[in-house]
C-alpha cells in the first residue's frame, strides 16, 4: 500500500518566553516524527494530553508551521509552500474539529456553513452538493436551514463532517472527534467515519486518547509520548502484543466492556518531563519499571521489531501485558 502522507523528522517547537536580554525557551510540541499515512488506511495517533498528536495532525494540513523535517503530500514536499501554492492542495485534505459546537458559526445557516468550502475554492452547484453532503452524513434536507444551536452534539459533527467531505479530500484529518459526545453517540460517529473511508476511498488520520474508540475504527495505531513517536503496529498487533512499556499502560487503562474482567491495572509513577526540558534519553525513562542506565543516555530510535511493528524501545528481554485473555483473537468490532 502506497503513502499518501510522509512525515521525516518532522519537528515543531514553541517558542516562550524571552525578550531583549534573554533568549526565548523552545516547547518540543514534536520532536523528530517519522511516520506513513497509507492510502485508503485508517492511522489512530494515540497518547495522553500534551503529547503532540493534534500538533503533528495540524502540521499535516500546514496550519502550522514546521520547525524543521519535511512533509510529504503524494510525492509532493509540502513543508514550506505558501498560502497560494497550497491553497488549491486544501481541497484534499480536511480536518474535522473536536468541539462541534465552538467549530461551527453560530451566525450561519447549516446550509452555508457547509457550502463555505465550495465558496473559498470558487465552486458551483453549492445547494445541490450541501443536500448530497448532508444526506452522505446521515442528515435531512430540512436541517439545511437549521442553526447550529438547533441540533444535537452528534448532529453538530455530522455538520462538521459534511463540511469536511463536500471537496472530496482525500485525506480527513480526524481530531478527537468523538470525545465531546456522549458514549452512545459516539459510536455512530466513529460507525459513520468507517462507512464513509470505504465508500469515498478516504485516507482518515484519527487523532484520540481513547483507546476503546482506537481499536474499534483503526486499521493502525501510532503511540505518542511528549512529542515522540514510541510504538506503531497494527491494530490487532498493538493489542496482543504491546512492545513498548507506555504502550502497555495505555492499554491497561482502557476500559473492559466486560464488567466482569479482572485486567490489572499499571499505575504509572512519577509526572510527565516537561516539553521545555526534555530528558536526554528515553522520554519515559523516569517513568518505566524496566528502565535501564542506557535508556537515560540517548533516545532510542523507533525500529521494526517484527513486520510492521515499530518500537522506540530498547528493551528486548521484557514480555509485556496485553489486555487480552490468554489464547484470544482481536477481532475490531463493527
Amino acid at each position: 500500500m502506497t503513502a499518501l502522507v510522509e512525515l521525516r523528522e518532522l519537528r515543531k517547537w514553541f517558542p516562550i518566553g524571552g525578550g531583549l536580554f534573554r533568549r526565548a525557551q523552545q516547547v518540543k510540541a514534536i520532536d523528530g516524527v517519522t511516520l506513513d499515512i497509507r492510502r485508503g488506511e485508517i492511522l489512530s495517533l494515540v497518547g495522553e494530553s500534551g503529547s503532540g498528536k493534534t500538533t503533528v495532525g495540524r502540521a499535516i494540513l500546514r496550519l502550522l508551521e514546521p520547525t524543521g523535517g519535511t512533509i510529504r503530500f503524494e510525492g509532493q514536499d509540502i513543508t514550506h509552500l505558501g498560502r497560494a501554492a497550497m491553497r488549491p492542495l486544501r481541497r484534499r485534505m480536511q480536518l474535522v474539529f473536536q468541539d462541534p459546537f465552538a467549530s461551527l458559526n453560530p451566525r450561519h445557516t447549516v446550509e452555508r456553513i457547509v457550502a463555505a468550502p465550495l465558496a473559498i475554492q470558487g465552486e458551483g452547484g453549492g445547494r445541490q452538493r450541501v443536500m448530497e453532503a448532508l444526506e452522505m452524513v446521515g442528515l435531512q434536507r430540512h436541517h439545511a436551514a437549521r442553526y447550529p444551536h438547533e441540533l444535537s452534539g452528534g448532529q453538530r459533527q455530522r455538520v462538521g463532517i459534511a463540511r469536511a467531505l463536500i471537496l472530496r479530500p482525500e485525506l480527513l484529518v480526524a481530531d478527537e472527534p468523538v470525545s465531546a459526545l456522549d458514549v452512545s453517540i459516539q459510536a455512530q460517529v466513529v460507525n459513520l467515519l468507517l462507512e464513509l473511508k470505504e465508500r469515498l476511498g478516504l485516507t482518515i488520520l484519527f487523532i484520540s486518547h481513547d483507546l476503546s474508540v482506537v481499536g474499534h475504527i483503526s486499521d493502525r495505531i501510532a503511540v505518542m509520548y511528549l512529542g515522540r513517536l514510541v510504538e506503531v503496529a497494527e491494530t490487532g498487533d498493538l493489542f496482543r502484543t504491546p512492545h513498548h512499556p507506555y504502550t502497555e499502560a495505555l492499554l491497561s487503562a482502557a476500559p473492559d466492556p466486560d464488567p466482569d474482567a479482572r485486567r490489572r491495572r499499571i499505575i504509572l509513577q512519577g509526572d510527565i518531563p516537561s516539553p521545555l526540558d526534555p530528558p536526554p534519553g528515553c522520554a519515559f525513562a523516569g517513568r518505566c519499571r524496566f528502565a535501564l542506565d542506557a535508556c537515560r543516555a540517548a533516545p532510542p530510535p523507533l525500529r521494526e521489531i517484527a513486520p510492521g511493528h515499530l518500537s522506540a524501545c530498547i528493551r528486548d528481554d521484557i514480555h509485556l501485558q496485553s489486555p487480552l485473555d490468554e489464547g484470544a483473537t482481536y477481532v475490531p468490532a463493527g
